[in-house]
């Protein structure tokens, strides 16, 4: 035990909210879970279902309704209370791994199954961002959501791994089985401590119909502008540049499954102690400044493919997504009215879906037509892009605290 908090003081620190620890339990342990079947789904898919034609429409097709879930998600959340959706969301994942290899010999019925499982998957994802801004007080908020995605991210370092691993052992029949059972443990780590509410959760359901007050919030829909440019950028880091790489540029793929390994590491070790370094810097220029080292780089893959551009670029951006995450989710939290909370959490967390679905469809397409040099052109743009707009939408936002301090008008 004392090697487990000596290491978990290593990664977090020594200010970790008492009230997060449970949050940080059920990310790790249903982010090991989801990421060691994620990162084989399409393997299956080709393998098992005999899918491959059919599967980008099949991860289309989920993306969008996964945005939707993530929306419905929030706004039941504000309704019959966070705990309940998260206990729903991770109770299907329980049995999912299970349905999906009954479904191994059935290639419709297991490509519908794939493409729900991000649907099942996101139901509780922007409930728990809703929970952290209930369990923690305003100006604790990006540290408490920097805390939260390092547990997502050793969550992915510890998943793909042991998937591989059962996969060698063992092939799906030992895959879905083991990640079934560790989406169990989620569950019941969320069942046994996530509390029923939050010191700061509003006092009562709402009364007031959600999506009209979200559609007239012209601050909030400017900044969800922003995050969808922002996750079209990051998403090509995660789905365009492999296939540059290999495809376009001549590395071999294990090449990249080495680079790959380099994001979640770096969020692990640094993501809490940049966030508490930048504490000071007002949400405005560390979302723009996070937001062009995200997008800019690439801009170096048009004048060069050598191997120090390319982990220059990994780093970059990985420090500009580790500045992005925290701020943006905090943001969102601060903007949102406390009483529907989870519905804005679950309006910005349709953001990925949207980028998941397009940022492929448009990267490959301007990739086969126009080239590698042209592609990442053109993502340094929709960086600059997202960088404006949340400049835009924030300007005038100080930080909660600095805002408590100001001295009120007479």
């Amino acid at each position: 035990m004392r090697v487990l908090r000596r290491l978990a003081r290593l990664i977090w620190g020594d200010d970790v909210d008492e009230a997060l620890r449970p949050v940080l339990g059920v990310t790790l342990v249903g982010t090991a879970a989801g990421s060691a079947t994620w990162s084989f789904l399409a393997i299956w898919a080709v393998e098992e279902l005999g899918a491959k034609a059919a599967l980008p429409f099949a991860f289309l097709v989920g993306a969008v309704f996964s945005g939707l879930s993530g929306f419905a998600g929030g706004y039941l959340s504000d309704r019959i209370g966070r705990r309940r959706v998260i206990l729903i969301g991770n109770g299907i994942m329980v049995g999912y791994p299970l349905l999906l290899l009954a479904l191994s010999d059935a290639k419709w019925a297991g490509l519908a199954a794939l493409s729900l499982a991000g649907v099942f998957g996101s139901l509780g994802g922007s409930v728990s961002q809703a929970m952290v801004a209930d369990l923690v007080a305003p100006e604790r908020r990006q540290p408490a959501y920097a805390s939260v995605r390092v547990a997502a991210n050793m969550g992915v370092v510890v998943g793909p791994p042991l998937g591989g691993l059962l996969l060698v052992l063992g092939s799906w029949s030992a895959l879905f089985p083991c990640v079934a059972v560790l989406s169990g443990i989620a569950w019941f780590v969320a069942y046994r401590y996530l509390p029923h509410r939050g010191e700061f959760a509003p006092e009562g359901p709402p009364e007031r119909g959600s999506l009209s007050v979200i559609l007239g919030d012209r601050r909030f829909l400017i900044f969800l502008g922003s995050a969808v440019f922002a996750w079209l950028t990051y998403v090509a880091y995660e789905v365009v540049l492999p296939v540059s790489l290999v495809d376009g540029y001549g590395y071999q793929p294990s090449a990249w499954g080495f680079l790959v390994w380099v994001n979640p590491l770096l969020v692990t070790l640094l993501q809490s102690r940049l966030t508490r370094e930048t504490a000071r810097v007002a949400p405005a220029p560390k979302l723009v400044v996070a937001l062009l080292i995200m997008g800019l780089p690439f801009s170096l893959l048009v004048l060069t493919h050598a191997l120090w551009a390319i982990v220059f670029v990994v780093v970059v951006f990985v420090i500009g997504e580790m500045l992005w995450v925290p701020t943006s989710q905090a943001v969102v939290a601060n903007l949102a009215p406390p009483d529907i909370r989870g519905a804005y959490m679950g309006a910005f967390g349709s953001a990925p879906a949207i980028g998941f679905a397009l940022a492929p469809l448009i990267g490959l397409q301007v990739r086969n037509s126009f080239g590698d040099e042209a592609t990442w052109a053109m993502f340094a743009v929709i960086g600059v892009i997202a960088a404006v707009l949340g400049g835009l939408a924030l300007t005038g936002i100080r930080r909660p605290d600095a805002a408590r301090r100001a001295p009120r008008a007479a």
